[in-house]
């Protein structure tokens, strides 16, 4: 069974940080080392947007121009982990993280609910 768990989210004064976690687990993800991994977050009343990826050993990583600069995108491949640190965090940042195997985020956990809000 493919689990994937995120985790870290909270209410945050704008210019706060975050960092979220997922944690991958099951049959799939027995080889999370050789998977893409990807952050993406929806926001109260929008379609799913893509955040970051990254590639299978840490060594390649990309973002969406709205975070660039502010997010950094990382992975433990010993404890099957995904990180993403949010910095300097505005309120159009509000939204449920999630984080996928899958850039369209077609399996992807639970989320975890980031709030930017002073």
């Amino acid at each position: 069974q493919v689990q994937l768990v995120e985790s870290g989210g909270g209410l945050v004064q704008p210019g706060g940080s975050l960092r979220l976690s997922c944690t991958a687990s099951g049959f799939t993800f027995r080889y999370f080392r050789y998977y893409w991994m990807y952050w993406l977050r929806q926001a109260p009343g929008k379609g799913l947007e893509w955040v970051s990826s990254i590639n299978t050993s840490g060594s390649s990583v990309d973002y969406a121009d709205s975070v660039k600069g502010r997010f950094t995108i990382s992975r433990d491949n010993t404890k099957n982990t995904l990180y993403l640190q949010m910095n300097s965090l505005k309120p159009e940042d509000t939204a449920v993280y999630y984080c996928s195997n899958d850039r369209s985020g077609a399996t992807r956990g639970q989320g975890t609910q980031v709030t930017v809000n002073s």
